[in-house]
């Protein structure tokens, strides 16, 4: 095995910088897992671009503990294994695995209490020193990583999207979907075209794409939207009113990133509705609270990592349930990152893979 590997590392906002690093030994209860791919997710954009959720104002104070190695959207093979790791994560040389993108410390309230997606510690492999991700050719999974097997039937990029559709179907299942609904997916890329593949399961009387991009909506009908709609082309809250004898959706999943996404949910859901949170914003967000208190007395629910759903997810990729072939851009080495990144940058793709070299 190599000694070295090129590594996409994090310094700071827009500095991305490939070095060549030492490839990281397993220690006790550990694994080193060769990469086959990993995603660009939103959260990398905008941590690149400078975002104060990762970088805190004015540079200070932020989620980053850089440098580190980036990408938190990977899956790969067991190619090492410390003492112990073996019984501990189930698994054999050669497996093809991934873990969960959180390393939860097992220790705080939530975790204590299963709720280890909200780890006060909070380590999610990509931003943080000891928890380098996957845009190299070896990652380390930490001894208290959550991993689960990979089929081999998967092709690397659907591999990569295991991580971003178990967020995604956390996030439906947040909505508390029940036949018959009417529910709006608010931005229908990367997540939101899996949101809408997984909220069809749950069948809901309509679902409803909306979005500013025409090749997104498009794929939002192919994926079985009864109605797609350009936010930019005409009055989006009236054509769901209409749509739903003046009430407004049951459920609004927003899953834009922009702020204008949340406004527009609270005047399209229906009294008593439940409103899901998904999206990462680069800056805060003001809303009307009279509008989800006493106007309309809204369920408000987050939705935060994959949490519990990773084994369902892997079943339903593999057996087409959810199909994320048609999402997969394409494939950049490593070498070429800022190409990869200007390309997910321009709003012009869905997902763009690294791959190691």
């Amino acid at each position: 095995m190599a000694e070295t590997m090129l590594a996409v590392r994090t310094y700071g906002p827009r500095d991305y910088r490939v070095e060549e690093i030492a490839v990281p030994q397993p220690g006790p209860g550990e694994l080193l897992i060769e990469v086959e791919a990993c995603g660009i997710c939103a959260s990398d954009m905008k941590c690149y671009l400078g975002g104060e959720l990762f970088w805190g104002r004015d540079g200070s104070g932020g989620y980053v503990e850089g440098p580190c190695t980036a990408g938190h959207e990977y899956a790969g093979r067991v190619v090492a294994m410390g003492d112990g790791a073996a019984e501990r994560h189930g698994v054999q040389l050669g497996d093809r695995v991934i873990a969960e993108q959180i390393v939860p410390c097992g220790e705080c309230r939530f975790c204590r209490n299963g709720q280890y997606w909200m780890c006060q510690v909070h380590n999610i492999f990509g931003f943080k020193k000891q928890f380098n991700g996957g845009m190299a050719r070896f990652c380390r999974y930490p001894e208290k990583s959550l991993v689960h097997k990979v089929p081999d039937s998967l092709s690397n990029g659907e591999a990569a999207y295991i991580e971003p559709t178990a967020c995604a179907w956390h996030a439906v299942d947040r909505g508390e979907i029940k036949p018959g609904d009417t529910v709006v997916i608010c931005g229908v890329g990367n997540i939101g075209l899996c949101m809408l593949q997984i909220a069809k399961l749950s069948q809901p009387g309509q679902v409803i794409a909306l979005d500013a991009k025409a090749y997104r909506l498009d794929l939002a009908r192919q994926f079985g939207a009864d109605v797609a709609i350009d936010v930019t082309q005409e009055d989006a809250v009236a054509r769901v009113r209409s749509l739903t004898d003046g009430y407004g959706c049951d459920v609004y999943i927003e899953a834009s990133g922009n702020p204008a996404g949340i406004a527009q949910g609270l005047q399209m859901i229906r009294k008593l509705g439940t409103f899901v949170e998904f999206s990462v914003f680069n800056e805060p967000a003001t809303v009307n609270w009279t509008i989800v208190g006493d106007t309309k007395e809204l369920n408000i629910h987050g939705s935060h990592l994959g949490p519990y759903c990773y084994p369902k997810t892997i079943e339903a990729i593999a057996d087409g349930r959810v199909d994320v072939k048609p999402l997969v851009a394409d494939s950049y080495p490593v070498t070429d990152f800022q190409r990869a990144m200007e390309a997910s940058l321009s709003g012009g793709v869905l997902k763009n893979l690294i791959v190691p070299v």
